[in-house]
């Protein structure tokens, strides 16, 4: 882990912030990007000496490969790149809108493809390099039918995922490309969905940001191609998916009815 440069997008709170505080205690460089200026030099204040923040919207092509050049510029090369920044939504499937669902697929699906695009070329050039997507287990399973628009881009973000780590393996198999799927996490992820909603530090079991930094870094240590951060989250989607009736499966817990 030790000097490894790590651009972790999102990085000014939550799943980020945690992420580059783990991995500066553990001698990497992280380059953190997001928006949001002050809470992002907060964060590299306690990411390690070699810490960088990168204030860019990665709503915006241009802007991510403003990230990457800063990245390249700063340390020579980049050795990882985190697709953190995400965010939530609070509406069932017959409320949305076309904006809705056209600010989950920019905010959840088209910044990871900037990403990715943006750093594969130098992987490439460089024989090696890993892309770490944050997902969710609602990527996997729809659990909370009012986060309907968030699951289905994260269901999306998967696919795009799952479909650069087959068109690199043959020609380039030192480039890892792995998908990462928390549960609920004790972040303001909840009240900052899009149309409000619980603060996800208040729901009983969230696990922390930590916890789940934790399985990044262990991914980044020995890179896996999906990994779940929940003990038994992955044989509850093997056994959703293989349920004979799945529309019965929805009924029961711990699928979610929509809010009143």
């Amino acid at each position: 882990m030790k000097n490894k440069v790590v651009v972790i997008t999102g990085g000014s709170s939550g799943i980020g912030a945690a992420l580059a505080v783990n991995l500066g205690a553990r001698g990497a460089r992280p380059v953190l990007v997001a928006r949001r200026e002050k809470e992002l030099r907060e964060v590299v204040s306690r990411a390690g000496p070699h810490a960088l923040a990168v204030v860019a919207d990665i709503t915006r092509r241009a802007e991510v490969t403003h990230a990457f050049d800063s990245a390249v510029a700063a340390y020579g090369h980049i050795d990882v790149w985190v697709n953190n920044a995400g965010r939530g939504i609070s509406r069932s499937v017959t409320e949305l809108t076309d904006a809705d669902i056209d600010e989950m697929m920019l905010l959840n699906v088209k910044s990871v493809l900037y990403g990715m695009q943006a750093v594969v070329p130098h992987f490439r050039a460089r024989g090696r390099g890993q892309i770490i997507n944050v997902s969710s287990l609602l990527g996997r399973m729809p659990l909370a039918p009012f986060r309907s628009a968030y699951s289905a881009s994260k269901h999306a973000m998967n696919a795009l995922t799952a479909s650069l780590r087959m068109e690199l393996h043959a020609q380039h198999p030192g480039i890892q490309v792995c998908t990462v799927h928390p549960g609920v996490v004790a972040t303001p992820f909840g009240s900052n969905a899009l149309h409000g909603g619980v603060d996800s530090r208040a729901l009983p079991g969230a696990q922390s940001a930590e916890e789940v930094a934790e399985v990044i870094a262990g991914v980044i240590i020995a890179p896996r191609a999906d990994v779940y951060t929940r003990p038994g989250a992955q044989k509850m989607v093997v056994d959703y998916y293989a349920a004979e009736d799945m529309g019965l499966a929805e009924s029961r817990p711990p699928f979610m009815n929509p809010p009143k």
